[in-house]
């Protein structure tokens, strides 16, 4: 068994953003986050790490650095993977979080709805192309 002593939780998703500066202005207005930390980069404009509180999960992300990594923010071509998901107590919060992030330029990929397995459910993806699962218990 692995222990976690650290003030970080055991799992954070840490995503490759092309715009890290707008990514997190848009989450700050979209999903509240609240700046824990940044790192910008020595000759230029980019972000090598952010830390974000998003939901009472931290969410972990840097702009690309293609010259020193392979690893790029999701295209409109490939999209992403990998989803991040959001719970939430009410399930009136996952309308007004999905209308906010749609009106702000998400592509509404699965509206909220009353699922079979009990959760009041939305789907989107931010203006980076990265998904995003909301829900809470209906």
């Amino acid at each position: 068994m692995v222990t976690n002593e650290s003030a970080e939780p055991p799992v954070a998703p840490y995503l490759t953003v092309k715009g890290a500066k707008d990514a997190i202005t848009w989450y700050q207005t979209v999903f509240d986050a609240e700046i824990r930390g940044t790192m910008p980069a020595e000759n230029d404009d980019r972000l090598m790490h952010a830390s974000l509180l998003i939901n009472g999960g931290l969410v972990m992300l840097s702009d690309e650095f293609p010259e020193y990594s392979p690893y790029r923010g999701p295209t409109e071509e490939t999209g992403s993977s990998v989803a991040v998901s959001l719970r939430f107590d009410l399930p009136d919060e996952v309308d007004r979080v999905y209308k906010l992030a749609v009106e702000q330029g998400a592509s509404g990929h699965f509206g909220p709805e009353t699922m079979f397995w009990g959760d009041r459910f939305a789907q989107l993806i931010d203006p980076f192309g990265h998904r995003w699962m909301l829900a809470a218990k209906a």
